[in-house]
């Protein structure tokens, strides 16, 4: 304990530390001097570009990426104009804002992506000073002009500028500023010798942070917290002021003795502290200076006052600081250290002749791997006040907070050690932090280059982390994590092997074949991997026959057509279409085509496909009747065009348009070689042409009715000489033209026509029908008439229809027929026992034989 505390330096009630991350890997001939140097939050990348204001073309600025390690990422000459400042998105897009107000955005790797103004008045007076921040709206820019104007944008990626008010008094740039984020509120907090303004959308306003006098001096340097919940100021007499962001509330004023204004002045504060501090770094100094309350008592009252504590760490080569939600970074040519607050519970076990249960369970685990009897001792010293539980409990967080591999080990197996002591203690805590430390020294690790601490690790989350490994391409690791932390395909294994394949697909120095090969290999049939999407990669890096191969592996046909379509590969888009066996994908494809293809091109595209062009003819068919006709001529069909023109024929209003589209309907039909439906289109012309000689003499209303209707309507008409011509004419036959002028006659009442009629000839619909349309008609006595001209086997139905038992009765005995007495039976009633009698006696008499 006394070695980890070694390194510990008090400030206040607490204590800070400094860790050693890594030993830099990169190789800095001039160091960090000379040079504009920009490292993410949250172990991000570092940018760095030497001599950033050099003009001239024959030795251009060179642009480095690193990893957090020191790790080369990418490098190029910088051949744009003059770079102000140097910034991280959220994202990990490096941001470079220029003189001009011009903002270049790369990606990690070095790649440009794309740029954007921050407003033609910056371009004509140039930008003096930049920043970088971030706001729960995303990834913002202020920047201050040489004529002292203010533009701010608040999100870059839904980029809005704001030009915010005029400071007075204000000439070239501030002495220094800020940028705060309160209440969802950007502003721009700034000093102009001892006075301090805040800038927002519409006003300029003269604030006076509470314990501040102008006797101070000028303020020459400011800096907020990670949070944005405190501020510090520092003056040119070397006093620095802390206290909330809205400067409602002094926390600290502590003179530092130095008047030189630093390079950098950051805060160092863990999340739930008490004891805020902020470090100050001069050329060959780094000062931290904090703030406590001691409490000193008199005999006659008590009273408070604040003592400045602060302390000193000396600097050999120049660095860098980069703020932390928990701490700074400490970045130099050789190496990288992290400054903190050491956290409570790590104070609470390893603090020198601590009586913490953390620092007895520790310890008493040591006796334990020495098989020492103290080891006892000290687990029932906690056992009997009851801590065990607590102790264990501290060991596990305190492992979260560690950097070193063996003291994270060490605390984790005391707390497995006095694990073992409880009942009714859940593993869970433990389990997960066993989890995430394993992941964390996974990514910590110098080639990976991820120096996260566990507090960070919670704030990002682990699919931020898991995103950042895909995006920094360590998609080995990526996969590990997902399986060790078990998380779901979609979210963990397939998302990373997702963007594997998009990358795998940018890959120049290997062949299509290669590729397909490679991606169908990892990818396989992973659940949430859509090909199409891969393939859609490779087209944006035109590689449009590797997009093809890969679409081959996409399973479901509604996401290989649309991107197909973009490719102008139509007709396998088609065929895929096809092939899905849906419809509505066909329509879509059939749509697109048509509108992309002349009228030639798109129908011989259909002809190869007949599905599509079925489908598209009923399309036709519905919605447009002319296209149908067009499609039909390119295709030499003559039997479907002449059945469109009978089709067009009965939207014709007008009869010589009507007759003229039927004898093109003719022509058609000839050339198909269809004689019947040849002969049938010529009586339709035929019977047209006669219903408007009837409709100009008699008024008839004929036009347009079908054969059977217009002999109806004559008949009803009484017009049975022209009824009796169609009846001939179009060879009518006889038993449809004898049931059409039986039901005229009988609906007519016309009972001498009808009696007539049946004796013109023999009925070649029998007499039966006479009777039942008359019976129908209501008119028993007229259906008599006709009872003895049926034939034998009707002669029962007959005598039935019109109510005649007995007659029935003797026709039914005199064919012996058993059914046919059986349904006189069923007629009779009581009252007909006579005719019952004689029915049940020739049944038995038929039943004998």
């Amino acid at each position: 304990m006394a070695f980890i505390t070694a390194s510990w330096n008090p400030l206040g009630d607490a204590f800070y530390r400094k860790t050693d991350l890594y030993e830099m890997s990169w190789s800095l001939r001039d160091g960090l001097r000379d040079s504009l140097v920009a490292a993410a939050p949250y172990g991000g990348p570092i940018a760095l570009l030497r001599e950033p204001q050099r003009r001239s073309p024959s030795s251009r600025p060179q642009l480095e990426i690193y990893s957090a390690s020191g790790g080369t990422v990418a490098s190029f000459p910088w051949k744009s104009g003059p770079v102000v400042q140097l910034g991280w998105t959220v994202s990990d897009e490096l941001l470079c804002i220029q003189e001009d107000g011009t903002v270049l955005i790369y990606d990690l790797f070095g790649s440009f992506k794309r740029h954007f103004s921050m407003g033609q008045e910056v371009v004509q007076s140039q930008v003096m000073e930049a920043k970088v921040f971030h706001s729960p709206y995303g990834t913002g820019i202020a920047i201050v002009t040489s004529s002292s104007r203010f533009t701010l944008a608040t999100n870059i990626d839904d980029l809005k500028l704001r030009r915010l008010p005029e400071v007075p008094g204000l000439q070239g740039k501030p002495s220094c500023w800020v940028v705060l984020t309160q209440d969802r509120q950007t502003k721009v907090l700034l000093s102009n010798g001892p006075e301090l303004f805040i800038l927002d959308n519409t006003s300029c306003t003269v604030v006076c942070p509470p314990g501040l006098s102008p006797q101070d001096g000028n303020i020459v340097h400011m800096s907020v917290s990670f949070s944005y919940k405190y501020l510090a100021l520092l003056t040119d007499s070397g006093h620095l002021w802390t206290g909330l962001s809205t400067l409602q509330e002094k926390l600290s004023d502590v003179d530092t003795k130095k008047t030189m204004a630093p390079k950098q002045m950051l805060w160092c504060r863990r999340p739930k502290s008490q004891q805020p501090s902020v470090v100050l770094m001069w050329d060959r100094l780094l000062l931290v200076v904090g703030v406590c309350n001691e409490t000193i008592q008199y005999p006659s009252n008590f009273t408070s006052e604040h003592v400045q504590i602060h302390f000193r760490y000396p600097i050999e080569d120049p660095c860098v600081l980069v703020g932390e939600m928990d701490g700074v970074r400490i970045i130099s040519s050789s190496n990288q250290e992290l400054l903190q607050e050491v956290p409570l519970v790590c104070q609470d076990i390893f603090k020198i002749a601590s009586m913490a249960p953390g620092a007895l369970l520790l310890e008493a685990h040591r006796e334990y791997e020495k098989s020492s009897q103290k080891a006892d001792e000290y687990l029932r010293e906690i056992k009997e006040q009851s801590m065990l539980g607590e102790a264990v409990r501290q060991c596990v967080e305190a492992a979260g907070h560690e950097y070193d591999t063996n003291t994270q080990k060490s605390l984790m197996r005391a707390a497995s050690f006095g694990k073992c002591f409880l009942t009714d203690f859940s593993p869970d805590q433990f389990v997960t932090t066993c989890r995430e430390l394993r992941v964390l020294n996974a990514v910590r690790d110098s080639s990976v280059g991820l120096p996260l601490t566990h507090t960070q690790f919670k704030q990002l989350t682990l699919q931020v982390l898991i995103d950042r490994l895909v995006y920094r391409q360590f998609y080995p690791l990526a996969i590990e994590v997902c399986r060790y932390l078990k998380i779901p395909d979609y979210q963990g294994v397939s998302r990373v092997l997702k963007h594997w394949a998009s990358c795998k697909v940018q890959q120049k120095d290997l062949t299509d074949d290669a590729i397909a090969r490679a991606v169908c290999m990892k990818v396989g049939d992973s659940p949430g991997v859509s090909y199409s999407d891969i393939a859609a990669k490779a087209y944006e890096c035109g590689r449009a026959e590797l997009a093809i191969k890969l679409l081959d592996f996409e399973a479901r046909s509604g996401e290989q057509v649309p991107l197909l379509l973009k490719m102008k590969r139509s007709q396998l888009a088609l065929s895929k279409a096809v092939e899905s066996g849906d419809t509505d994908l066909v329509y879509t494809v059939v749509s697109y085509l048509k509108n992309e293809m002349n009228r030639g091109d798109f129908f011989m595209t259909l002809r190869n496909q007949p599905v599509a062009l079925s489908l598209y003819r009923q399309f036709c068919k519905l919605q447009e009747q002319e296209t149908l006709k067009d499609l039909y001529n390119q295709d030499d069909d003559h039997q479907e065009l002449a059945n469109y023109y009978v089709t067009a024929s009965y939207r014709e209003k007008r009869l010589e348009g009507r007759l003229s589209l039927l004898q093109s309907a003719v022509d058609e039909y000839n050339k198909a070689k269809n004689e019947f439906a040849v002969k049938t289109t010529e009586d339709e012309m035929r019977l047209l042409r006669f219903q408007r000689k009837l409709d100009d003499e008699k008024g008839a209303g004929l036009l347009g009715l079908s054969l059977q209707v217009t002999m109806e309507t004559l008949l009803s008409l009484g017009l049975h000489k022209q009824a009796e011509q169609l009846y001939k004419d179009f060879r009518v036959p006889d038993k449809r033209y004898w049931w059409l002028k039986l039901k005229s006659l009988a609906e007519k009442e016309e009972w001498d026509e009808l009696e007539k009629f049946s004796k013109s000839k023999k009925s070649p619909i029998g007499y039966l029908a006479f009777v039942e349309v008359c019976i129908k008609c209501n008119n028993k006595y007229e259906a008599k008439k006709y009872v003895s001209k049926v034939t034998p086997e009707q002669k029962v139905k007959a005598h039935l229809a019109v109510g005649d038992l007995e007659g029935a009765a003797d026709a039914a005995i005199e064919r012996r027929n058993e059914a046919e007495i059986g349904a006189v039976l069923s007629r009779c009633s009581a009252s007909n026992s006579l005719v019952i009698e004689r029915l049940n006696r020739a049944r038995a008499a038929i039943a004998k034989k």
